[in-house]
């Protein structure tokens, strides 16, 4: 979504020109304290580095391949919709974002589309019961609205 390549461009800039700079920083004053082979504050800043470079590789990659997400119709479930479900075993309701796999934060209810529950949804109207097929066994969920996200 255009929320979720926003807020990867933005980490992507931090790590660049803060967290890169301060570790790189860190490491040449544990230098000017001489023997590395003892300097734990040397060896915890290079392995912090090798951990931001990772990043910035991975999300380097990420947004030049991403394909951002243009809101749609809210006529069936697709990625960047906010869609409420009801569980039909536990007759509990319950609301969802749909985004793509490197957004997913369950903690403020955004699923992957690539999850069992987001894969049963992606499609389907309002109205409509769909199976969801989980590791631990298989429920239904009837959709009470789609909006957008």
């Amino acid at each position: 979504t255009e929320e979720g390549y926003k807020e990867a461009k933005e980490r992507l800039d931090y790590l660049r020109n803060v967290a890169n700079p301060e570790v790189i920083e860190r490491i040449k004053i544990a230098k000017e304290q001489g023997d590395l082979s003892e300097n734990a504050e040397y060896h915890a800043a290079r392995e912090e580095q090798g951990k931001i470079n990772g990043e910035i590789e991975e999300l380097t990659y990420t947004l030049k391949y991403a394909v951002i997400i243009k809101k749609g119709s809210t006529d069936k479930v697709s990625i960047g919709c906010k869609v409420k479900i009801l569980d039909l075993d536990m007759n509990e309701e319950a609301e969802y974002y749909i985004v793509g796999t490197t957004e997913t934060d369950l903690k403020v209810g955004k699923i992957s589309n690539e999850s069992a529950l987001g894969e049963a949804l992606l499609g389907a109207k309002k109205g409509e019961t769909v199976t969801v097929k989980a590791p631990n066994g298989s429920y239904e969920v009837k959709i009470l609205d789609i909006s957008q996200g």
